[in-house]
């Protein structure tokens, strides 16, 4: 079977290192660009799995690099090309060299990256890494809000400290509700069992959090979470992994049945355009150790173009 070398050059894809082949940018301060890619490998790892993500952001861009030499074909995910516009820029800034033995460094460091991105004016684009890596993201944003968090994940997070830990992978949303430039967060996709106990759940519902299940999703489709997003929202989008269903989205640490299809993924995402702005992404809790074939690399890398293509058209 072909490799994804010889797939890129079949398809006329030159050798890169960045995310399909756009532009790099060596510091988020240089950006001058509608939005930015960023890789994060990891935040604040918990002691018992350590930085189990952090070959995610090589994963996903030496998968998806077999789509760097068409980004000007037409996308039938997008309806055209990646980015309609020229004058509409997009650049990798690469990864930040992080430790996962400081993860209180790591946080101020993701949180500089991405207010220097929001300074420059463009919309920060993750890409992780675990499921600690929105927090620092999402405090990013305070003097650049209100936001609205559209959270598209299987778990809630919302446990407010695990084994001592308060910011990692499991506290997520219960940080980002401590924010007060977070104004509402609405979660979509939960389903199975994870870290939550019923009080965490109950302190969300208490918060204010608009929850849609996976299997709600399934049944009333994607209208009634958009429809109580407020108009005009700047949103941030973060996009767990494991919200898709393990048949398109195996590298996952918690597999569980019943998930997310891509399109409904990209009918939220497209969605929250139409709602409101996108003004942020990030895609986490990509595990290649526990990829099938490179299934999930290439998943996460269409949702992630997609993505971009949502905010190359707000941009225009």
């Amino acid at each position: 079977m072909p490799d994804n070398k010889t797939l890129q050059t079949m398809f006329g894809a030159p050798d890169t290192d960045t995310f399909m082949g756009i532009e790099a940018c060596t510091s988020p301060v240089e950006v001058d660009a509608a939005m930015a890619v960023i890789g994060i490998p990891c935040a604040t790892p918990y002691v018992s799995v350590g930085p189990y993500c952090a070959a995610a952001p090589r994963a996903i861009r030496e998968t998806i690099a077999v789509d760097a030499g068409n980004r000007a074909h037409f996308d039938f995910d997008c309806g055209g090309p990646l980015f309609p516009d020229p004058a509409v820029k997009a650049v990798d800034c690469g990864d930040l060299d992080l430790d996962a033995a400081d993860p209180a460094a790591n946080r101020a460091a993701i949180r500089a990256a991405v207010s220097d991105l929001l300074d420059r004016k463009a919309v920060p684009v993750v890409l992780g890494g675990d499921d600690s890596v929105p927090i620092p993201m999402l405090d990013a944003y305070a003097g650049h809000g209100p936001i609205t968090i559209l959270q598209i994940d299987a778990h809630i997070d919302w446990r407010n400290e695990v084994g001592g830990e308060r910011w990692g992978l499991s506290s997520t949303m219960r940080r980002a509700s401590e924010m007060d430039h977070v104004s509402a967060i609405h979660q979509v996709g939960q389903r199975g069992v994870g870290s939550a106990r019923p009080g965490d759940r109950q302190a969300a519902i208490d918060w204010g959090v608009h929850f849609t299940t996976a299997r709600d999703l399934c049944r009333d489709g994607t209208e009634p979470v958009l429809d109580s997003i407020a108009p005009g929202s700047d949103i941030v989008i973060c996009f767990d992994c494991d919200a898709l269903d393990p048949s398109i989205m195996p590298g996952v640490i918690g597999r569980a049945p019943g998930g997310l299809t891509y399109w409904q993924a990209v009918d939220l995402i497209e969605g929250a355009a139409r709602r409101g702005r996108v003004a942020g992404f990030n895609l986490v809790e990509f595990m290649p150790d526990r990829d099938v074939d490179g299934l999930g690399a290439l998943t996460a890398g269409r949702v992630m173009a997609t993505a971009m293509g949502v905010i190359a058209r707000q941009s225009v």
